[in-house]
């Protein structure tokens, strides 16, 4: 009986010193290779490879036993994905903590209405930290990666700023941008006047990319739309000439030429009535209500002023007049 009181005590004893050891090892800071140490914890990585990350970068702990803590713990599967940037003076028990929190460090990149896809692909190259997983990729294969095989990709991503851990995929910033827009988009469509002259929801999304390339001023925006959707109605071409430079694509130099407006092309609405066969840029939220819910307004024409806003004419010959004043006097 002696005998089995000691060893109980010793059992005792050697947990509360084991318990001691752990918490101040806990509270110390870890030893590190340099200054900082960063790791990409991808979704799904297993508690032993995330403590195997860490290891591998500068963290000079064996990888066991950071895993070990992760497991003991109870919370190692509470470990969120992202970029991880910590400095000399963390503890085990604050690594853990900020990964369970998702602390990540993140990068930013910004997608500007009116941009062609062709820019924001440019846009995404060149943002830091971005995997570029869609290099060499056509247009039409990155919308097959993304789950869209036959829908062209211009104007089908939304323009925001995207925030992004390090490491992630430029796909991952499509994918978002294409979801964002989708909802977008839905969300104007169901709220769409009774008499737009839109019978498709992708009608919609290319009349705003035109609204979104012919808006100068904010307050404008509606008006412009309410052009256009007043030329839908009675078959008037809609003789916009973004569309028009759109679809000369690299052969356009800056200049806007006559012969330009008179070569047909699928793009040419001088040539062609309705809209073109796809949007011809990325609208933002106001140019997708604007399209679907335009002013109230008898106007056919409009003529930049040249500080930005616009004149609106209901008839040719205001128009005229409204262009000798502000395009040819000027």
């Amino acid at each position: 009986m002696r005998l089995l009181r000691r060893l109980v005590l010793v059992v005792l004893l050697g947990a509360s010193v084991l318990a001691a050891l752990s918490w101040w090892w806990l509270q110390r800071p870890l030893p590190l290779a340099g200054d900082k140490v960063e790791v990409t914890v991808q979704a799904g990585a297993s508690p032993r490879t995330v403590a195997e990350q860490w290891a591998a970068a500068g963290v000079r702990t064996p990888p066991e036993l950071l895993w070990l803590w992760f497991r003991v713990s109870g919370r190692s599967q509470l470990i969120r994905a992202g970029h991880y940037e910590f400095e000399r003076g963390i503890t085990p028990r604050q690594l853990l903590d900020r990964m369970i929190k998702g602390e990540s460090q993140f990068e930013v990149v910004r997608v500007v209405e009116g941009w062609t896809f062709a820019q924001m692909r440019a846009a995404l190259a060149s943002a830091p930290a971005l995997k570029p997983t869609t290099q060499g990729m056509t247009d039409a294969q990155i919308m097959g990666a993304l789950g869209a095989p036959d829908t062209p990709a211009e104007g089908r991503f939304f323009p925001d700023t995207y925030h992004y851990a390090k490491g992630a995929t430029d796909l991952s910033v499509l994918r978002a941008a294409q979801q964002t827009m989708q909802r977008k988009l839905e969300a104007a469509w169901a709220e769409r006047a009774s008499d737009v002259p839109l019978a498709t929801i992708d009608e919609a999304l290319i009349l705003a990319s035109i609204v979104e390339k012919e808006t100068g001023l904010e307050a404008d925006r509606v008006k412009v739309a309410a052009v256009f959707a007043n030329r839908l109605r009675i078959g008037m071409p809609l003789q916009t000439d973004p569309t028009v430079i759109y679809g000369m694509g690299a052969a356009f130099d800056g200049n806007l030429r006559k012969r330009d407006l008179t070569t047909d092309t699928p793009y040419n609405t001088y040539t062609r009535k309705g809209l073109p066969p796809t949007p011809i840029a990325l609208p933002g939220a106001a140019s997708l209500k604007a399209a679907v819910q335009p002013a109230p307004s008898k106007a056919l024409y409009f003529v930049a002023r040249g500080d930005g806003s616009s004149v609106f004419s209901d008839n040719l010959a205001d128009h005229n007049r409204a262009v000798n004043q502000y395009q040819r006097g000027r």
